[in-house]
């Protein structure tokens, strides 16, 4: 079985984080990125969970955090068997705008060429290895502007991981079965695509090579989450992973904006598979996002515990 058409690409990337201030003036004041959702991990209520992207978090544009500071996490170590790099794509002719403001942030950074494609490397304030990508291609829409960044030089979404995978070849097999297409090979990278293809539907895997075997913590990739248009699809892609190739899948979890599960695949990874919908303007409108907490129904109830129970940060 194949599920090419069923999974569209990228949905969100997820990590976990070391401090909330520092995450949020990160992603928001640097990157430019618009605070889409404010809420908690419903694994854990008390530690936020930050989503930011486009001006109404698009499903390819999210990037969201864990963080954890202060809740006894360790440190991560980036490795094999994890996202090894988040790469953000901006608009054309918009890279050297990014790397002056990277320098006049005084954050490092490195300038390489991938598949063609020009690319500046430097990490978030929690060790997490970033990239911005120009890419000429990408037409996704309702870029965020900010008072400093322009919709021509703006982040647009995610354009792509990296994977870093010790058994490269069982893990392209897999990929491929999931509805990723090898499209390209350079140095110790494969690029693949779903069938939209793409900015925000593409994945690189990278051989591991001397890597350490990675371990969960702050500064590292928790998961990443393909999307599904709707939860059909989701069960679908479920009951093949556990009675066909044996893999353990949750149970489908209710995670308000969407709804999800969860697996390894082979190499280690952690994926989610998410639906589309409903999306972030349930419960906020559009100039209403990312301004207050919000909860699921059933921790509404406990509110007020809740907001004593985390870190205090300013926007």
């Amino acid at each position: 079985m194949n599920f090419k058409g069923i999974i569209k690409g990228l949905h969100h990337i997820t990590a976990t984080v070391n401090d909330a201030q520092e995450d949020y003036d990160f992603y928001t004041k640097i990157l430019g990125q618009r605070l889409i959702k404010e809420t908690v991990n419903f694994d854990n209520e008390n530690v936020y969970h930050f989503y930011y992207g486009n001006e109404i978090g698009s499903p390819s544009t999210i990037f969201t955090t864990f963080p954890y500071k202060g809740q006894g996490v360790r440190d991560g170590v980036i490795g094999a068997g994890q996202v090894f790099e988040t790469v953000f794509s901006a608009p054309e002719n918009s890279l050297s705008f990014w790397e002056k403001r990277l320098q006049d942030h005084e954050i490092d950074f490195s300038k390489v060429q991938i598949f063609g494609k020009k690319k500046l490397q430097f990490k978030d304030p929690s060790g997490l290895n970033m990239a911005i990508i120009e890419d000429a291609d990408d037409k996704r829409s309702s870029v965020w502007k900010t008072d400093d960044i322009s919709e021509k030089e703006n982040i647009i979404g995610i354009h792509h991981v990296v994977l870093a995978i010790a058994d490269v070849k069982e893990t392209l097999n897999f990929l491929q079965v999931f509805g990723y297409e090898e499209t390209a090979r350079e140095e110790n990278f494969v690029q693949l695509n779903t069938s939209i293809g793409g900015a925000g539907n593409s994945l690189v895997v990278m051989d591991a090579g001397e890597l350490p075997k990675g371990k969960n913590g702050i500064g590292t990739v928790h998961h990443v989450a393909h999307r599904v248009e709707k939860l059909e699809d989701s069960l679908k892609i479920r009951d093949y992973l556990v009675n066909e190739l044996g893999l353990k899948v949750t149970e489908v979890k209710d995670r308000k904006y969407f709804e999800s599960i969860y697996f390894r695949i082979p190499g280690g990874v952690l994926f989610e598979v998410a639906t589309e919908g409903p999306g972030f303007l349930i419960d906020e409108t559009n100039e209403e996002l990312g301004s207050s907490l919000k909860l699921p129904d059933w921790q509404e109830p406990h509110r007020a515990k809740i907001e004593a129970g985390l870190m205090d940060y300013e926007k």
